[in-house]
């Protein structure tokens, strides 16, 4: 048992370090990264969508990379946005890691790009675990997914800098309730903000964007206590209990690139 904790422990301080690589990196050209965390169907997708076409109507330079295991359906939606977009297919592989997103990254990313939200794999486990040299991390949960997500999931949203709640034009036809969800995040995260948005209606558009741009411009993100119990950096806890280590899976640790040079938006497979 020791020896499984000091590897994932040792996997982790190493993504932790290429993190703040990748950080002061893109800090140093202006560029600020939005680490999107959820489950699958929670709606982030539409709702990135909406704020991207907003960001280009306001002459924001934004750019999205979106991770999925398997087809390029996301990267098609959020590029009706007509912003810059990358597909990556992890082939398997449950989040994105550091050193993964440097490479999708290296020769894609435009130079002038001051936000890039980057669309984790849909999971509230594994990529809860993964800093990705993000200065704003986001967990956005539906209405449709229960008032106790916040419990059930700490660690995600035990780390979140902002919690969006989606599909709230649906929130009274699966009898939602606002309160207890807010209370949940709040015993898990005190002081987190969480918005309301619904990407068919509008609600709250905009947010999301501005509170991205609040970040880059200098504004400091709110300050888990989960993140200040881990010594100033809110990233490299465990796995919730209960999740088997994704490590075990076959074919997972191998990053390969491949299928550069596709048309807009490029997908890249890490095998």
């Amino acid at each position: 048992m020791c020896r499984v904790v000091d590897l994932q422990q040792a996997v982790l301080a190493k993504n932790g370090a290429a993190a703040q690589t990748l950080r002061v990196g893109l800090t140093a050209r202006g560029t600020t990264v939005v680490n999107l965390l959820s489950s699958p169907g929670s709606g982030k997708t539409a709702l990135l969508e909406r704020e991207l076409g907003l960001a280009r109507e306001r002459g924001v330079s934004v750019a999205a990379l979106t991770a999925d295991l398997a087809t390029e359906n996301d990267a098609r939606r959020l590029g009706r946005s007509g912003v810059p977009v990358k597909q990556v297919l992890t082939d398997g592989l449950c989040h994105l890691e550091a050193a993964m997103l440097g490479r999708h990254l290296d020769g894609w990313l435009p130079q002038d790009t001051r936000l890039l939200f980057v669309e984790n794999v849909g999971n509230l486990v594994c990529p809860a675990s993964y800093d990705l040299g993000e200065s704003l991390r986001v967990v956005l949960a539906s209405v449709t997914e229960g008032e106790d997500k916040p419990l059930k999931y700490p660690t995600a949203f035990g780390l979140a800098q902002l919690v969006v709640i989606t599909k709230t034009d649906i929130a009274g036809a699966v009898g939602f309730d606002e309160a207890a969800f807010r209370a949940n995040v709040q015993q898990v995260n005190p002081g987190v903000e969480v918005v309301l948005t619904s990407a068919r209606t509008g609600e709250g558009l905009g947010t999301l964007l501005g509170r991205a741009l609040a970040v880059a411009d200098g504004d400091p993100a709110h300050t888990p206590v989960m993140a200040a119990q881990d010594h100033g950096h809110h990233h490299g806890h465990g796995h919730d209990a209960g999740h088997d280590h994704h490590h075990d899976d076959p074919g997972h640790g191998h990053h390969h690139d491949a299928g550069h040079g596709h048309a807009h938006p490029p997908v890249v497979r890490t095998r």
